[in-house]
């Protein structure tokens, strides 16, 4: 697991676990590490630590293309630079809900994030925006993450994804 090391010793680090469901059944689970890219970093510094707004809304955001996400990838950038999909009912990026941070831990495990293909697609990875519009270039890159082999998805399947955030102190 890729790990940010704050003063004082904090250690951070994210993580996506992933379901693929077809006609009911899981059929692929998967975890993999992320990046929390530098725009991301700022804003968690900045909102915990510097004045700056929290930002209270999160989404998870799925690309098509064979790339590795790096720590410059920005809000502006990602859907461009990974070739994000759209092949996905209902219109906008799902939602991260997650439950209280508790133990130095945040997730929406309680609550994944549901994307329904309406085609079929071949997903290379994920990440966390803070704009629901797919494509979109507005907002903050939290994290992304690259799969560790490609996904096939038909039209029809659903992919559930959860994202965690652990803080700790050494």
């Amino acid at each position: 697991m890729s790990k940010l090391i704050l003063p004082g010793d904090v250690r951070c680090a994210g993580r996506y676990e992933a379901r693929i469901v077809r006609a009911g059944r899981v059929i692929d689970a998967f975890a993999f590490d992320n990046i929390v890219v530098t725009e991301g970093l700022n804003q968690v510094l900045g909102s915990a630590l510097g004045g700056a707004s929290a930002i209270t809304t999160w989404y998870l955001g799925l690309y098509e293309g064979n790339y590795t996400p790096i720590a410059s990838d920005t809000a502006a950038t990602i859907a461009a630079n990974a070739v994000e999909t759209s092949a996905y009912a209902g219109g906008v990026r799902p939602t991260w809900t997650p439950a209280a941070a508790a133990s130095g831990s945040i997730t929406n495990a309680a609550s994944r994030a549901t994307f329904t293909f309406n085609a079929d697609k071949t997903i290379y990875g994920a990440f966390m925006i803070s704009s629901q519009v797919i494509g979109g270039t507005a907002g903050k890159l939290l994290s992304a993450a690259r799969f560790p082999t490609q996904k096939i998805v038909a039209n029809g399947d659903q992919l559930l994804m959860t994202y965690t955030f652990n803080a700790t102190s050494a």
